[in-house]
């Protein structure tokens, strides 16, 4: 047989043959997949937000602010103008009841964490301590913060704007003249820590120090570890409208682990393994990425399943606060990173100079 007396014979085999069986389609799980739609429709942002419930509850907090404060610490809202359209951002300030005179006074910008978050009245104790070590503090209330109705609420814009809104504190506390522009510090709780790194992690910064704790650091990551209710909060933000593998250029230029080497300002950065917000295994990517790179300017420390705090595991495990007396809980590791935390800023801002160094 010729080799295409071959060829035509083994065709007509395979004529003869039929064709495998179509596999059957899946059936689809209609509840499942309303569980994994993920919308990109800012109009799908906050259904069923109670913004009236929000105000009232966050006129609650500033009460028992202003109650404690007395007689302690000089408290007031504020609110100033941000860099980003304009936008008002209101703010807490605190301030020693005495001032000390022209630039007498370090200051810092306190940012608080969540998606969506606000300054919550657990963290009295840790910033009626920062004033006592001659700090003002102010606190940024940013785009995106809960109690100031569905406007406010809605222009949240995760690692944008709002990075604009908190550095514009800086502008405020330069209209205050007891305090010194060189000796300024920024520090924030896991979104308010990503904010925090973001501030740092550029060209030029005002900050002389930062410390970011249990950071939010890589959106690429934690969106895909997370899961579909928590990647609708950020593909519906106005400026986002899509998920990683739509907007890849977005979500990298929204991460923190991606920028560390524009870092020139020392750092402070504490994680826990036992994180079960942001997991650790998220954490780990910078601290490793920070000691390799940056081991001059960061100081960094792992807490290894420290004393959990009032919520998600170690997330929470340096803001244990007794809510009723306003007094710290400390466990070993809390006072450990308090301790850590004002002795570095201590060092690069001099709160207790009483006049300005040039």
């Amino acid at each position: 047989m010729t080799a295409s007396m071959l060829v035509i014979a083994v065709l007509a085999l395979a004529g003869q043959q039929q064709a495998p069986p179509l596999r059957p389609q899946p059936q689809i799980d209609e509840a499942r997949a309303r569980q994994l739609y993920v919308s990109k429709d800012p109009k799908d942002h906050a259904p069923n937000r109670d913004f009236a419930r929000d105000i009232e509850e966050r006129k609650a907090i500033e009460q028992r602010y202003e109650d404690a404060s007395k007689g302690v610490m000089r408290y007031r809202k504020v609110t100033y103008r941000s860099s980003a359209g304009g936008m008002e951002i209101p703010a807490y300030l605190f301030e020693p009841l005495q001032t000390r005179g022209a630039g007498g006074h370090a200051a810092m910008v306190w940012v608080h964490g969540g998606v969506h978050g606000n300054w919550g009245i657990n963290y009295f104790p840790f910033v009626k301590e920062a004033v006592e070590r001659g700090y003002v503090v102010i606190c940024p209330e940013y785009r995106g913060s809960i109690g100031y109705g569905e406007a406010h609420h809605n222009a949240i814009d995760y690692g944008g704007y709002e990075v604009d809104d908190v550095m514009s504190a800086v502008e405020f506390l330069g209209t205050l003249p007891h305090v010194d522009r060189e000796r300024l510090g920024i520090m924030g709780w896991s979104h308010g820590g990503y904010i925090s790194l973001f501030s740092v992690f550029r060209d030029k910064t005002p900050f002389k120090a930062a410390a970011a704790m249990v950071p939010v650091t890589n959106l690429v990551f934690r969106l895909s570890y997370k899961g579909p209710s928590y990647q609708r909060s950020f593909s519906t933000q106005s400026r986002v409208q899509g998920l990683p593998f739509e907007k890849r250029a977005l979500y990298i230029e929204r991460s923190p682990l991606y920028h560390v080497d524009k870092l020139q300002t020392p750092l402070l950065v504490h994680v826990a393994t036992n994180d079960t917000d942001v997991d650790f295994v998220e954490d780990q990517q910078i601290i490793d990425a920070l000691r390799s790179r940056k081991p001059d300017l960061a100081e960094t420390k792992v807490y290894v399943d420290p004393v959990p705090g009032p919520s998600s595991g170690g997330h929470t495990f340096n803001r244990r606060v007794d809510t009723k007396t306003l007094l710290r809980d400390d466990s070993p590791d809390q006072r450990d990173s308090w301790n850590r935390t004002w002795t570095f800023f201590e060092w690069h801002l001099r709160p207790y100079e009483t006049a300005p160094r040039r």
